[in-house]
């Protein structure tokens, strides 16, 4: 059957015939329908959240960063019974006048290791102000005592002034007591992996010049029906350098992407945690596993699936090892997914609405608290990639 719309101009309404999918009424695309379930963990009124970590017993580690908000609220919190409570302890996540390597300045990505441990990476970033030394760090924390069990400084070359550590994983098969692979994607335009030893300290800095670490020149991301250009002088959403970052299964392979990029890459942990490797030696073990969405964060699960944060779709997606990807979860509630945490049986996320800052907006702040720790399960109905 064939329906009609008009067209009205100068020489009078064209009646014209519309066919095949589009001849549905009021059909919507896609893209801005609700898939999944989605439920909301927590709302937080306070300061945006970034990172997220869920241990084997259920506690869940919530960070909220001050490198884009200078908030007075902790850095670190376990949220108890729908409460943040500062951790390890209040002295370390508030704000106070200690000098910044002896407590919690702004921390941003965080993990578990494969024994329950969290761990953290503190950008040191106060948002206006030069990091100060001692302030960018890796803390390592063990739920069952509550004790930290790892203070790791990270200092130069390691690290820079421009540096933007921002996320992190631990590999316990590398090392002594393992190996910290941390996400410098830079506040600067200087990112690089970051390779740290955890028994001695020992750290380095590692593919600052090779493709796989940098953003893509031009780079065009759509966020909220906006077409927006990579311009690194004047960004108008968060951009950078090597940002989501994650292990295989059995810690194999580092997984990382630039946040300005669509493409996913890896390497060995053999390789890359190994101190006497080369630039060259380690560009060439790195694979490009191909054209992904646009993420701020990954994460692994048991399966070896790469869960990936879709914010240009308001989406959560997956990647199986074969390389097909689907959705997990679309909710327009989804806005600019950044820290992302697989558990058995749900993936979680925090909603930190980081592309609303007034920096990128001409000055106008356009976030709407509160802003939402959100999970989904992993078992729902999948949305593939299929060929049409």
């Amino acid at each position: 059957m064939h329906r009609r719309f008009f067209l009205s101009g100068a020489a009078g309404a064209v009646a014209l015939p519309l066919t095949g999918p589009s001849a549905r009424a009021n059909t919507v695309s896609g893209d801005a329908m609700p898939w999944g379930s989605l439920e909301v963990v927590a709302a937080f009124d306070g300061p945006g959240p970034s990172g997220i970590a869920v241990t084997p017993t259920g506690r869940i580690f919530v960070g909220f960063p001050r490198h884009a908000d200078n908030h007075d609220k902790a850095t670190l919190a376990e949220l108890r019974g729908g409460t943040l409570v500062p951790y390890p302890n209040a002295a370390m996540s508030l704000p106070s006048d200690a000098a910044p390597a002896h407590r919690l300045v702004s921390v941003h990505g965080m993990t578990t290791d494969t024994r329950g441990r969290l761990w953290a990476i503190d950008d040191g970033k106060i948002v206006g102000r030069p990091i100060p030394p001692g302030a960018a760090k890796i803390i390592g924390i063990d739920p069952a005592t509550d004790d930290v069990i790892a203070h790791i400084v990270l200092t130069p070359p390691a690290m820079r002034p421009d540096s933007h550590m921002n996320d992190l994983r631990v590999d316990l098969t590398h090392g002594e007591k393992g190996t910290a692979y941390v996400a410098d994607s830079s506040f600067g335009t200087s990112p690089a992996l970051v390779v740290v030893d955890i028994a001695s300290g020992r750290q380095r800095r590692v593919l600052a010049d090779h493709p796989s670490t940098r953003p893509e020149p031009g780079f065009l991301a759509v966020l909220e029906g906006r077409p927006l250009r990579y311009d690194p002088s004047h960004p108008t959403f968060p951009v950078g350098g090597v940002d989501s970052i994650t292990l295989s299964a059995d810690s194999r392979r580092l997984y990382y992407s630039p946040l300005t990029s669509r493409r996913l890459y890896s390497i060995p942990t053999a390789l890359i945690a190994d101190f006497t490797t080369t630039e060259v030696q380690l560009a060439a073990g790195v694979v490009d596993h191909g054209e992904k969405v646009m993420t701020d964060g990954l994460a692994t699960d048991g399966q070896d699936r790469i869960y990936l944060t879709a914010g240009e779709h308001d989406a959560i997606m997956r990647r199986h090892p074969d390389g097909h990807v689907e959705v997990v979860v679309r909710d327009p509630r989804i806005i600019w997914p950044d820290g992302i945490f697989a558990t058995d049986t749900h993936v979680y996320c925090t909603l930190g609405q980081w592309n609303r800052l007034p920096g990128f907006n001409g000055g106008r702040d356009l976030r709407q608290p509160p802003y939402l720790l959100v999970r989904a399960p992993l078992d729902g109905p999948p949305v593939i990639d299929r060929k049409a």
